[in-house]
C-alpha cells in the first residue's frame, strides 16, 4: 500500500493533546488560524503522497554516488527538491522579511512528519537547509542573511552542518580544522570533515556549509570554536553563485541506509569563509541548529513508525494463511494483533510527544515565557530519543508483521529498518540525549519535571472525573512514582545519575505518552480509547522496570571491570 499522509491524525493531536490552540491564540502566531493550518497540512499531504512517496524505493536501489568529482542523486529527487522549494516548505517557519511564512515550528514539523514518512533520505535535505536558516536567522550579520536566507528559505540553495572530524566524534572539542583570518574579513578554512549529510547535490545552486573551526588565538576545547559560512561557490557581487570555492567531496559513505541520502567526507583546502555570530562562540551558535534539529531528527523517527505501520497494516490485513481453504488474513491472529497496537500505540505516543515539544518552542518564542523555554528544553531529548527508538523498534515489528517477506527488500518492509537506524546515532546519540537530561535538564533542581508531572496529573483527574478512573489511575500512579525517582535523581551524585539516564529518559517517555493516550480517550472517540486501554495495560508498566534501574545507581554498572566484557 502506498505512503499516506497522517493529516486526520496530526489534526486529533493538535488539538486534543499537544494544546495548538494555545499558540494559535498568541499575537505572535495569529495568522495560524484553522483555515490556514488546514490548507497548509492538506497541500504538504498532497506533495508528500504524490511526488515524495515514490521516490522511497528509488532512493534505496539508485543511491547517490560520486563521479568525477560530482554527486548525482537518485532520478527524481532534483525534481521533488525543486517542488518543495517552490512551494514554500522550508520557510513555513521562516522568517517573513526573507521570504518565509513565518507560522510556528509546530506546523514545520507536521510538514517535517509527513515529508520523513514519504521518504527520508530526500527530506532530510530540507531538515538540514531549514536548521541552517535558524541558525544564520539567530546568529549571522545583516550582510550574511540578506545574501544566504532568501536563497535558501526559496530552495535554490541548500545547507549542511559541519561538525564531526575523524578523529572527533561526540567529543565536538578535539576538532582540528582551523580558520586563519585573510585580512579583508574572510577567513581560510581548512581541515576535514566526515558524515556530513546533503554535503553536496548535483540540483541545487549553491551549497552553503556551516563549518566549525578554531581561530588561531581560540583556546582548547569547545570555549574555542567559532563557526564560519563556506559555500561551494562564492556568492559574486549580486549575491549569485560565483567563482569555486576550494573545498571537495573526497567521498560518499557506503551506508546501511538513507541511500539516496550522500554522507560525504568533506575537505577545505584553504576554502573562503565568513565568521557567524561572534569569535569563539562556534558552539552557541550551532547549538540554534542542533536543538531544533533534534526535534527534527525525532519527528524523522516518527515519521518512518508511520510509514512502517501503514505498511504493516495493509500486509496483515491481505495476508491469508491458515488452514486449507481458510479465509482469513493474518491480523485475526492475537500476535499479530498485538504487534500492530504496539506500532500504533508508541507512534501516537511519540507523535504526541514530540508535537507538545514544538508547541513549547512556539510557546517561548511567542510569549518569552521561562516556563515555556524550560519545557521546551526538557522535552527536546525525550522527543529525539524516544521519537528514533521507536521508529527503529516499530520499523522492526513492520519486518516482523510480514514474516519471511519482511526479509526480502522487495516489500520494503526492511528499508525503513535499515533508513531509521542512524537516526539514534545523529545529532547526538540517544545516550548523549539521556545523559543531557539528567544532567542540563535538571540542574534546575527537577523543576521543569515537576512541572510536567504536575500537568499529568492534572490531567488524570479530569479524565476520572470523565468516568475513565480505570484509565487515569494507572497513569496517576505512574506519574507518582516518577516524581518520586525525579526527587531521588537529582541527588545522586553525577556518576550514578548517568548509569540511569537512559532508563528515565525511557521512562518519562512512557508516562508521558500515558498521558497523550489518556487525552485521547477524553476526546470520545470509542477506537481512541480501546487504543489508550491497550497503552495503559501493556507498554505503560514498563515505567515501573525502568525507574528500578534508576534507583540501582551507578554501582553495578561501574564495578564491571574491563575484562569481565569478554568471552
Amino acid at each position: 500500500m502506498p505512503y499516506r499522509s497522517p493529516t486526520a491524525e496530526i489534526r486529533f493531536v493538535l488539538k486534543h493533546v499537544a494544546g495548538f490552540d494555545a499558540v494559535a491564540g498568541t499575537g505572535r502566531f495569529a495568522e495560524a488560524t484553522p483555515e490556514t493550518v488546514e490548507a497548509i497540512l492538506s497541500e504538504a499531504a498532497r506533495l508528500a503522497d504524490e511526488v515524495i512517496a515514490p521516490l522511497q524505493r528509488v532512493g534505496d536501489t539508485d543511491p547517490a554516488r560520486l563521479e568525477d568529482g560530482i554527486v548525482r542523486t537518485p532520478k527524481g529527487f532534483g525534481d521533488a527538491s525543486a517542488a518543495i522549494g517552490a512551494g514554500g516548505w522550508l520557510g513555513v517557519a521562516a522568517p517573513g522579511e526573507f521570504g518565509g511564512m513565518a507560522l510556528p515550528q509546530t506546523i514545520a514539523t507536521a510538514v517535517n512528519d509527513m515529508f520523513s514518512g514519504a521518504c527520508l533520505s530526500l527530506a532530510l535535505n530540507p531538515l538540514m537547509t531549514q536548521g541552517q536558516i535558524e541558525a544564520l536567522e539567530a546568529h549571522a550579520s545583516d550582510e550574511i542573511k540578506a545574501t544566504y536566507l532568501p536563497k535558501l528559505i526559496a530552495g535554490e540553495w541548500s545547507g549542511t552542518m559541519n561538525l564531526t572530524e575523524p578523529q572527533a566524534g561526540s567529543d565536538v572539542g578535539a576538532l582540528k580544522t582551523k580558520a586563519e583570518p585573510k585580512g579583508d574579513g574572510t577567513y581560510a578554512i581548512t581541515g576535514q570533515k566526515i558524515y556530513i549529510t546533503w554535503g553536496d547535490n548535483d540540483f541545487s545552486g549553491n551549497i552553503c556549509h556551516l563549518v566549525l573551526a578554531r581561530l588561531p588565538d581560540g583556546p582548547e576545547g569547545t570555549k574555542g570554536i567559532s563557526l564560519f559560512m563556506v559555500p561551494k561557490f562564492l556568492p559574486d557581487a549580486d549575491g549569485n553563485p560565483g567563482e569555486r570555492n576550494a573545498l571537495r567531496v573526497v567521498s560518499l559513505e557506503h551506508k546501511l541506509g538513507l541511500h539516496g541520502s550522500p554522507t560525504a567526507v568533506m575537505a577545505y583546502e584553504g576554502a573562503t569563509g565568513w565568521l557567524v555570530g561572534e569569535a569563539h562562540a562556534g558552539m552557541a551558535a550551532m547549538f540554534t541548529m542542533m536543538n531544533n534539529a533534534r526535534v527534527g531528527v525525532g519527528v524523522q523517527g516518527i515519521g518512518v513508525a508511520e510509514a512502517a505501520t501503514q505498511a504493516a497494516l495493509a500486509y496483515a490485513q491481505e495476508r491469508r494463511q491458515g488452514r486449507a481453504g481458510g479465509t482469513g488474513t493474518i491480523i485475526e491472529h492475537a500476535d499479530v494483533r498485538r504487534m500492530l497496537a504496539e506500532m500504533r500505540a508508541d507512534t501516537f505516543a511519540a507523535r504526541s510527544i514530540g508535537y507538545m515539544n514544538s508547541v513549547a518552542i512556539d510557546m517561548a518564542t511567542a510569549t518569552g515565557e521561562a516556563k515555556w523555554k524550560a519545557r521546551a528544553a526538557f522535552l527536546t531529548p525525550i522527543t529525539k530519543a524516544f521519537g528514533t527508538e521507536t521508529g527503529i523498534a516499530v520499523a522492526g515489528l513492520g519486518v516482523q508483521v510480514h514474516g519471511g517477506m519482511g526479509f526480502i527488500e522487495e516489500t520494503g518492509a526492511a528499508q525503513f529498518l535499515r533508513d531509521v537506524r542512524v537516526t539514534a546515532i545523529y545529532e547526538g546519540t540517544n545516550g548523549i540525549q539521556a545523559m543531557d537530561l539528567v544532567g542540563r535538564k535538571l540542574m534546575d533542581g527537577g523543576e521543569a519535571a515537576f512541572r510536567l508531572l504536575d500537568e499529568i496529573e492534572a490531567g488524570a483527574e479530569a479524565a476520572k472525573a470523565a468516568g475513565l478512573a480505570d484509565l487515569a489511575a494507572p497513569v496517576w500512579n505512574a506519574a507518582e512514582s516518577l516524581r518520586e525517582a525525579t526527587e531521588a535523581l537529582v541527588e545522586m551524585e553525577p556518576q550514578a545519575r548517568m548509569a540511569g539516564a537512559v532508563a528515565y529518559l525511557t521512562a518519562f517517555a512512557r508516562v508521558l505518552g500515558g498521558h497523550a493516550h489518556l487525552a485521547a480517550a477524553r476526546s470520545g472517540d470509542e477506537g481512541r480509547a480501546r487504543l489508550a486501554a491497550f497503552y495503559i495495560a501493556r507498554l505503560l508498566p514498563q515505567h515501573a522496570a525502568l525507574l528500578a534501574q534508576v534507583a540501582a545507581g551507578g554501582e553495578t554498572v561501574m564495578a564491571l571491570r574491563a575484562e569481565d566484557f569478554a568471552a
